[in-house]
């Protein structure tokens, strides 16, 4: 049959098509690198001092992801990332990078987070960061800057995050951050910052987060750098060396929520110190040098609810306001000596009270203050009188708390002896203690979760609330069982809310047969639980299998059968080996009656004997008996030169003189060394 006739031209034109055809693009991987679905290249701790060039035939624009943190990396160019067009996040945290050539970043239009952090970088060059209009994440704390260009910024105008902490910058100018309209998070802590200039944080009006807390600042000269700072929530200015604060400084944060002013040299408060701050909820000034606040110092703050005042001198804390929503008053390690008797009636929401570590007077005018500090849990310990020395106020009856030293009267004690219709009024009760923490909740009157039913599919739990002295608790509260399988990676991924007012008890449905599961119990207070699990109100319980406890087989017997036969096996192989011990010990005790014993002599012919070890030599060289009737047959006889001891040849030789007649003087010299 005869072929058709164009059938014989196909594999050459395939050939060719193929030779033509572009050559197909691989997937980017450099040689010292990992990746991950090809759109994630690792590079990390590789020891590279270069960043890896693509091959030339990768698909480089669907690189997502590429990290080079840890490895010696010293300059930065466009060249090194201008196939990465897709780029959203790049690591050369942890690098030795001093400079940065303009625009190195010039051609990743779509990247979103730049890590630099942890370089030696000192300047941050005009154009450098240009390009970058999506990035809103950039680190470029722990390197060595010292100045901020105004342009150093420019152009990243979708930047949220800023971290410049660990550098050695000296001062902020004007308009530093002029370029970040939508700057939301600016970390300046632990540089050198003594003075902030007038416009500083120009154009930040959406910042919420400012941290320049660890640096030297002795005064806040320019209190109108924070003007812009509009919609400022948290500020820290901690660990810095502020004396004195005057002059209202944060009146231009009216939205202020936490301000923190710990660790400073501050000794003198103005009473306008915290004017303007209405919306205020914190506010920590321990370990300062305060020895007094001054009248009004908090009467601005009417939303304040956490005050830290610990560690500082205060000798009298005068009266603090009417602070309804204050919760948290910290006074640890003062020189106090007594508190004013209106604190807890202008503080009605005050549930934590720390007052240990001050030199407290059990005098009556604490009296006021008896009740409310039981109520808290707060524990006051006398200083003086001497008679009261050590003792907790709440344990001393009022009836016994004196005077104060100075001599002023003190209202008398209620008492059946004096108090007017005593005999109708009932002996006084304990006051119940104020409970509004999760928390606090489950650690004290939480108690004895346990198991009462298993079924295959079902549990019953009980728990038990402390019986007496229930607590007053702010808002309803309820309580929740947290369970999940035993050993599962996401803990309590499920949890079951009881009704409010509900009994201590549950039952949990729908589980799996034959699994170990983990259950918890806590409490929620007014639509708030705890945010630590609480592991010591947990239970362990492993349901039953389908068919019931007999569907398979005695688990604890079948265990007890297993280690009867490794005791079995253990006894048998311990006879064998010491059957084994005897039969050789005996053999061994045969042979040696059976055969004589000989002793040979040793001598050295060859060299004196030298101590490798502990570098004593010791010289056997008398020992020597040069004969010269030794010729070719010693020498060959004579053994290696590494022997330390060698038989002497002449003793198994033939005594004819065959040595002596050859005359070879130079075998003899040899041996005779």
């Amino acid at each position: 049959m005869e072929p058709r006739r164009g059938a014989g031209l196909m594999l050459p034109q395939l050939l060719l098509l193929l030779l033509l055809l572009p050559p197909a693009a691989r997937p980017l991987c450099p040689e010292p690198c990992d990746c991950q679905q090809q759109r994630h290249v690792v590079c990390t701790n590789r020891g590279l001092r270069a960043v890896p060039r693509p091959p030339a035939t990768a698909a480089a624009q669907d690189v997502l992801t590429y990290s080079l943190g840890g490895n010696f990396i010293a300059n930065v160019s466009a060249a090194d990332f201008q196939r990465l067009a897709g780029l959203q996040r790049l690591d050369l945290q942890y690098n030795r990078i001093r400079w940065l050539q303009p625009q190195a970043f010039e051609r990743l239009g779509r990247l979103e987070e730049l890590y630099l952090g942890n370089n030696l970088l000192a300047a941050l060059p005009p154009g450098a960061l240009g390009g970058l209009a999506r990035l809103r994440i950039l680190y470029v704390n722990a390197n060595q800057l010292r100045r901020l260009s105004a342009a150093a910024f420019a152009g990243l105008g979708s930047l949220v995050k800023l971290r410049l902490d660990g550098n050695a910058l000296g001062a902020l100018g004007e308009a530093g951050f002029a370029g970040l309209p939508n700057l939301l998070y600016l970390h300046l802590e632990s540089n050198r910052i003594r003075w902030l200039g007038r416009g500083a944080f120009s154009g930040l009006a959406k910042l919420r987060f400012l941290d320049l807390s660890g640096n030297p600042q002795r005064a806040l000269r320019q209190p109108a750098a924070f003007a812009p700072l509009r919609s400022l929530h948290t500020l820290l200015l901690g660990g810095n060396r502020l004396q004195r604060l005057g002059g209202a400084p944060f009146r231009h944060l009216p939205g202020l929520a936490t301000l923190s002013l710990s660790g400073n040299r501050l000794a003198h408060l103005a009473p306008d110190a915290f004017a303007g701050l209405a919306a205020l909820t914190e506010l920590r000034l321990e370990g300062n040098a305060l020895s007094r606040l001054p009248a009004g110092l908090l009467e601005p703050l009417r939303s304040l609810q956490a005050l830290d005042l610990s560690r500082n001198a205060l000798r009298a804390l005068p009266p603090l306001g009417r602070l309804p929503r204050l919760r948290d008053l910290r006074l640890r390690h003062n020189a106090l000596a007594t508190l004013p008797a209106d604190l807890l009636a202008a503080s009605p929401a005050l549930a934590r009270l720390e007052l240990d570590g001050n030199a407290w007077s059990c005098d009556c005018r604490l009296r006021g203050l008896q009740r409310g500090l039981a109520a808290r849990r707060a524990r006051l310990q006398c200083r003086s009188p001497p008679a009261l020395a050590g003792a907790d106020l709440a344990s001393v009856p009022a009836a016994q708390l004196p005077p104060p030293p100075d001599g002023t009267p003190c209202s008398a004690p209620p008492s059946a002896a004096n108090a007017p219709n005593a005999s109708a009024a009932p002996p006084p009760q304990p006051a119940a203690p104020l409970v509004s923490d999760p928390c606090d909740f489950n650690k004290r009157f939480l108690r004895n979760l346990s198991v009462e039913a298993v079924g295959a599919s079902a549990a019953s739990l009980r728990w038990a609330v402390r019986p007496h002295r229930s607590p007053r608790l702010l808002g309803p509260a309820r309580f929740r069982l947290l369970f999940d399988r035993f050993g599962a990676a996401a803990p309590f991924p499920r949890f079951v809310e009881l009704p409010e007012r509900s009994e201590p008890a549950a039952t949990l449905r729908d589980l799996r047969p034959d699994t170990p599961y983990l259950v918890c119990v806590e409490a929620v207070l007014g639509g708030r639980a705890c945010p630590v699990a609480p592991r010591d109100r947990c239970a362990g319980l492993v349901t039953l299998p389908d068919g019931g406890a007999a569907a398979g087989p005695d688990a604890q017997l079948l265990t007890l059968v297993l280690l009867a036969l490794n005791a079995l096996l253990l006894v048998a192989a311990l006879a064998a080996w010491a059957s084994r011990l005897v039969r050789r010990k005996v053999l061994g005790r045969r042979r040696r009656k059976a055969a004589p014993v000989h002793v040979r002599h040793v001598y050295s012919t060859r060299r004196p004997l030298r101590s490798t070890g502990t570098g004593v030599s010791a010289d056997f060289s008398g020992f020597q008996a040069p004969r010269p009737g030794r010729g070719a047959a010693a020498a060959a006889c004579a053994l290696s030169e590494a022997d330390l001891m060698d038989f002497p040849c002449e003793r198994f030789l033939d005594s004819s003189g065959v040595g002596a007649r050859h005359g070879d003087e130079h075998l003899l010299q040899r041996f005779a060394d």
